[in-house]
């Protein structure tokens, strides 16, 4: 082993352009920026492998944008191995919209910055962060631990009776069916049962230090998407941003790369406990962000406090790299049906001329997402005979005793547990919508329990994969961190 070397460095990613904001059904476009969004790039290099990490304040990573920054930041620096970068959203769903092409299939009279436009400013930035990470790096130290902070909740609520039953139910094609479950169901419902699952409030950490042991920077690993601001219509890093001022008003102007982990169940919005966090807000005089914030924070000095007792130098740094092939939820023959006639109902409804520009853009964009959603499903299943497999591109880092594992998808919290619990080392950081090469990227990988209540985020709208890949993904996580220990 060589003694680790270290890189870091950020970049400003906000525009002040007017730029869309996706993460809801309907379009937004930014009316100013709340604060700002960043990209940070990581270079723990080990001498014989080396581990790029790069996070970026997106809701997801699509439309060829890891390619392109692989591309750019190849042209700037042959010498860096751009397979090796491991590039993550933090799942903000108020990040500027780099997907988007500039010619929309609904009308738009709003002036904005084209998702085009936005992704190339994006990969430019990514690419110049990454550079200078790797151009900077030098001698240091690397430590970990874990620790708590409650930040996420189940978000599925699960209820006694079917709701899609009852008198009065709609069948929505942008939310997905309903059955006993429901993400973001009300509590508040004499056939309230429980939630569909927990919560896991462990904080991974790895920090970097210069040659002095002096702090240098942190990976914050959470399982919780950034989504306490989900619809505003600002650009905002959500509570990363209340994380970064926080850490750095106790620790100094360190570098913080922010992850999520596997979430695809859970957000920071608790449902049953409103009125008691809004007294608890108001008496401290704090943001619901600012108190997740305040949270983090403490996790992370409690942890720096014993990890720093066992800085390394030296440490073991493998990243290895496959396309594994993961088992394709199928569409049903009734499922494809159902949608063909709800595509027509659909092209049968015009965009609105009625209201303000804001208001047809809402409209007109829900529709058009709901169009979009229906013919995806009638597409899946006339490909899905001829293509059963999805390929994803699956990362596996050893950083001394820890490990981290990638994967494109919102996953469920089950799966993480379960290849943690199988992982050779000490601890494993799941890093959740990580970018894959190609146009396509994210969607929702469901529980077997999950497929069994149904809701939004376990229909056949969300899930482009479904139990079965996602057991076949733990099996090739496992094995890989198998691999890479040795």
């Amino acid at each position: 082993m060589e003694h680790v070397k270290i890189g870091w460095a950020t970049r400003d990613a906000t525009t002040t352009e007017p730029v869309g904001i996706p993460g809801q059904f309907h379009l937004r476009i930014s009316e100013g920026v709340l604060d700002p969004l960043t990209v940070t790039a990581l270079v723990v290099d080990g001498g014989d492998d080396t581990a790029i990490f790069l996070s970026a304040d997106l809701v997801v990573i699509r439309s060829c944008l890891l390619d392109l920054v692989r591309e750019k930041v190849g042209r700037l620096n042959p010498e860096i191995p751009v397979l090796k970068i491991l590039m993550n959203a933090t799942h903000s769903h108020t990040g500027g919209d780099h997907y988007t092409s500039g010619s929309d299939d609904f009308p738009c009279d709003l002036p904005r910055y084209s998702g085009d436009e936005y992704r190339e400013f994006l990969a430019t930035a990514c690419a110049e962060a990454v550079n200078e990470a790797w151009t900077t790096r030098a001698s240091g130290g690397v430590a970990w631990g874990y620790g708590h902070a409650v930040v996420a909740y189940s978000r599925r609520v699960v209820y006694f009776d079917d709701v899609s039953r009852r008198p009065g139910a709609t069948r929505d094609s942008a939310a997905g069916v309903n059955g006993h479950a429901q993400m973001y169901g009300n509590t508040n419902d004499p056939m309230f049962s429980h939630y569909e699952a927990g919560a896991d409030h462990f904080v991974n950490l790895l920090f970097t230090f210069d040659a002095h042991d002096k702090l240098t920077g942190a990976i914050i690993n959470v399982p919780c998407p950034s989504q306490v601001s989900e619809h505003l219509w600002q650009l905002s890093a959500d509570y990363w941003h209340d994380v970064r001022v926080a850490v750095r008003r106790q620790f100094g102007d360190i570098f913080i790369l922010p992850q999520c982990a596997a979430a695809g169940d859970l957000s920071p919005h608790i449902l049953h406990y409103k009125q008691a966090l809004a007294r608890r807000l108001a008496l401290k005089g704090m943001t619901e962000r600012q108190d997740i914030a305040e949270r983090i924070t403490t996790a992370f000095g409690e942890v720096l406090s014993w990890a720093r007792n066992d800085i390394r130098t030296e440490v073991p740094v493998r990243h290895a790299v496959e396309t594994v092939e993961l088992s394709r939820r199928r569409i049903s023959k009734e499922e494809y049906e159902e949608d063909s006639r709800m595509l027509e109902e659909l092209n049968k409804q015009q965009f609105t001329t009625e209201g303000t520009p804001k208001e047809r853009l809402i409209h007109d964009s829900f529709l058009a997402a709901q169009r979009k959603r229906a013919q995806s499903v009638i597409d899946r299943y006339r490909a899905q005979d001829a293509n059963p497999k999805l390929p994803m591109e699956l990362h596996v880092i050893r950083i001394g005793d820890v490990a981290f594992a990638s994967n494109r998808f919102e996953l469920y919290m089950d799966y993480m547990h379960r290849i943690q619990a199988r992982s050779p080392f000490e601890q494993t950081f799941v890093v959740q919508l990580a970018g894959v090469p190609g146009p396509d990227g994210g969607t929702y990988l469901p529980t077997e329990r999950a497929v069994w209540g149904k809701g939004y985020g376990a229909s056949r709208y969300c899930n482009h994969v479904g139990p079965e890949g996602g057991q076949e993904l733990v099996e090739h996580t496992v094995r890989m961190l198998n691999d890479v220990r040795g």
